[in-house]
C-alpha cells in the first residue's frame, strides 16, 4: 500500500473516529464502536463487539483509542469500508436540505417525496421516532448512520406498512 492512500485512509478514519466518539474524550466505549461499525454496514452481535473491544484495546482500559483503533484496522482496511462511509455521508447531506448537520421531519418528507415515496403523517413520524435516538426532534448523522447500518428492509418496512 503506497503512503499517500495510507495517509488518506488514515485521515479518514480519524473523521470517522471524531463523528462516533461522542463524548470527545479521544476514545470509544463499548457503544460507540458499535454505532461505528454499524455505520459502515457491518452488524456486529453484543459478544463480537465485546471480543472486538478487548482484542484492540491495547491498555485495556475498557475503551479503543485512536491509535489503538489504526494499529488494529488499518492492515486490512481496504478502500471499499471508506467509499462506504463517504457514500453515507453523501446520502445523509441528500437530505439534509440545509447542511446544518441535522435532518429535520420536513426534510425528510422531502426528500422522501421527491425519491417517490411521499410519507404519511403517520409514517413521518413513525420514522422520525425510530431514528431520533436521543429524543432532540432531529436525525443527527450518527442517528442516520445507525438507520442505516440496520437492515434496509426493517427502516423501509416503514415506509411500506
Amino acid at each position: 500500500m503506497n503512503n499517500n492512500l495510507q495517509s488518506d485512509q488514515i485521515n479518514q478514519l480519524k473523521d470517522i473516529f471524531a463523528r462516533f466518539d461522542m463524548d470527545s474524550d479521544g476514545s470509544l466505549t463499548h457503544l460507540e464502536l458499535a454505532a461505528l461499525l454499524r455505520s459502515l454496514g457491518l452488524k456486529p452481535t453484543g459478544d463480537q463487539i465485546h471480543n472486538l473491544l478487548s482484542n484492540i484495546d491495547a491498555n485495556r482500559n475498557g475503551s479503543i483509542e485512536f491509535q489503538e483503533l489504526v494499529e488494529a484496522i488499518l492492515p486490512d482496511m481496504n478502500e471499499q469500508v471508506l467509499i462506504n462511509q463517504e457514500q453515507l455521508m453523501e446520502v445523509f447531506r441528500s437530505f439534509d436540505r440545509d447542511g446544518n448537520g441535522q435532518i429535520t421531519a420536513v426534510e425528510l418528507a422531502g426528500q422522501m417525496a421527491k425519491m417517490g415515496h411521499p410519507l404519511t403523517f403517520k409514517e413521518l413520524t413513525e420514522m422520525m421516532t425510530e431514528a431520533d435516538v436521543n429524543g432532540d426532534g432531529v436525525i443527527s448523522f450518527n442517528e442516520f448512520a445507525n438507520i442505516m447500518g440496520r437492515s434496509a428492509g426493517d427502516f423501509l418496512g416503514l415506509i411500506v406498512n
